[in-house]
């Protein structure tokens, strides 16, 4: 699908967006540099410093884009291993929802890791990378990996979509997720949001008002596999649909929000 037609932003956007930009760069770029050292670290300081630039960036996009973060459901996140099934809809997902977890070891494509600094916190991190172009292979080192990363109580957080897809999208997703819930054998957490109707992807700008993160009840381990795909992705793309329609009913939306609510309707 197309991205849904936007109209332009405002003059105030466009400001606000623009000096974001160069604030969340520089500040990027800042934690990165300054913080090298602790690739030398342990891993827990290593981590606490990526929740810390997550929160700072959330802070600052609030501070001078207008856009405020709400978390629902939260309660449904267990204080131990489990597997976290998440929509993706923009670049903020990759740094705002850090801060929503204990540990998180987020799934990322491999090629990753080869970006200077960033790559290597990646690895240091030890967020669990994947070689996409070798299927099988990357499939059996997925399952390894996570089940690595469970069993010392971190939250695997998973896109099954592969990718960010535009508000209000047909949901793609690829069966990975589901190979993953099989051989854990953990509690598995929906999440919804909406954080692409105001960080769109491709776009610069930044628009005013509140994303929402909702995690969803959970599912117990040992569901048949049609059952849980079925439950997982009708949990997700329900709540994220509602989250488009509240966002759509506010007394100034961004400008996907209508035209994503009318498009999913």
């Amino acid at each position: 699908m197309a991205d849904i037609a936007k109209p332009g932003p405002s003059p105030l956007v466009v400001i606000r967006s623009l000096i974001y930009f160069a604030v969340f760069y520089i500040v990027t770029a800042l934690y990165l540099v300054l913080g090298s050292w602790l690739l030398l670290g342990p891993r827990r300081w290593a981590m606490k410093g990526l929740e810390l630039h997550g929160r700072t960036c959330v802070w600052l996009l609030g501070l001078i884009c207008g856009t405020k973060l709400q978390v629902r459901g939260q309660q449904y996140v267990p204080k131990s291993g489990c597997l976290v099934i998440a929509k993706h809809q923009s670049a903020w997902d990759t740094f705002g929802l850090i801060s929503l977890f204990r540990d998180p070891a987020i799934v990322l494509k491999d090629e990753l890791k080869w970006i200077p600094f960033y790559g290597w916190f990646c690895v240091k991190f030890e967020h669990i990378l994947v070689k996409r172009e070798k299927a099988s292979a990357a499939l059996k080192a997925l399952i390894r990996d996570a089940r690595q990363r469970v069993g010392m109580g971190r939250e695997v957080v998973i896109f099954p979509e592969g990718t960010r897809t535009v508000p209000g999208a047909p949901p793609d997703y690829k069966p990975g997720y589901v190979a993953l819930y099989e051989a854990l054998n953990v509690v598995t957490v929906p999440m919804a949001l909406n954080s692409g109707l105001f960080w769109p992807r491709r776009s610069l700008w930044r628009y005013p008002g509140t994303i929402v993160v909702e995690f969803l009840p959970s599912l117990p381990p040992g569901l048949p596999r049609a059952e849980f795909r079925s439950r997982i992705e009708t949990a997700i793309e329900d709540a994220s649909l509602r989250l488009i329609k509240e966002a759509a009913m506010a007394p100034s939306p961004p400008p996907l929000a209508r035209e994503a609510a009318r498009t999913s309707a």
